[in-house]
């Protein structure tokens, strides 16, 4: 299965579980619902309404805060605090496909996604030494990116 399938799969299976949980088909739910479906990594609610907006759908930012509210709470969504007061979000897949983390440039602000298998090892060992059941996890990494590291340094 491609990775536009899977995504596409993922908003099908969205709308239909939330049709089924008694939400009402809206336009601003549906378009916020396949646009994040499309992504390969998280995005902030502004970046949301300005792709609708700029695919020319007629959607306002308070339905975008209200629609990624709803499907976060009922998990379909999850949030990622950047930092700085930024949150990003995006689909959370059945079974973790799709789990990745975060990079981000303090300096530029670009976020990047990477995924670790010795991390997610790691970070299973200590809930196994916690005792604590883990239902998921976010890891964001803060500092330079490529682009800004070399400036970084000669600037210190």
């Amino acid at each position: 299965m491609s990775a536009a399938t899977e995504t596409t799969g993922w908003a099908e299976a969205t709308i239909a579980s939330l049709l089924a949980r008694g939400h009402r088909n809206s336009g601003a739910r549906r378009a916020v619902v396949e646009l994040l479906g499309r992504q390969r990594c998280c995005l902030t609610a502004q970046e949301i309404f300005d792709q609708l907006r700029a695919g020319g759908r007629r959607v306002g930012i308070a339905s975008v805060y209200r629609v990624l509210e709803q499907l976060s709470k009922d998990g379909y969504v999850q949030r990622i605090d950047i930092g700085a007061g930024t949150t990003r979000f995006e689909p959370i897949y059945a079974g973790g496909e799709h789990h990745h983390h975060h990079l981000v440039c303090d300096d530029c602000g670009k976020v990047e996604a990477f995924a670790d298998d010795q991390l997610e090892r790691a970070l299973l060992q200590v809930e196994g030494r916690t005792g604590y059941s883990v239902a998921g996890h976010d890891v964001v990494l803060r500092g330079a990116c490529r682009e800004c590291a070399p400036r970084t340094r000669t600037s210190s």
